[in-house]
């Protein structure tokens, strides 16, 4: 996968997982809260997208894999952040992000 590839689903990512976590980091104080909503994913998307073998394993449990450890690092990022509800914005993000990815990567968004 190239580059160009990454920084479309890089900012794919953001644009859908931001919100998210703007939303569950009401109560940090303002200047603070864009960094902790683009950190969350800017930390984890990099290393699923450069370090897990996508071209030569099978694509559903590298998906799983990748989607596990996604919600997992992220909610640890939002509980380091005292984040209420860590654990329920880092899923509802990601599955977010994972179901309109698949749907654009398998094309059900185009008819």
């Amino acid at each position: 996968m190239s580059t160009n590839e990454w920084t479309g689903a890089f900012l794919l990512t953001h644009m859908i997982e931001v919100p998210v976590y703007l939303l569950a980091a009401r109560a940090l104080p303002k200047p603070r809260r864009a960094f902790y909503a683009f950190g969350a994913s800017a930390i984890t998307h990099p290393i699923i997208w450069f370090c897990l073998p996508w071209s030569s394993g099978p694509y559903v449990p590298l998906l799983i894999i990748a989607e596990t450890f996604a919600v997992v690092v992220e909610a640890l990022w939002s509980r380091w952040w005292n984040v209420r509800r860590a654990w329920s914005f880092s899923l509802l993000a990601n599955a977010s992000s994972a179901c309109l990815g698949f749907a654009i990567r398998h094309g059900f968004l185009y008819t």
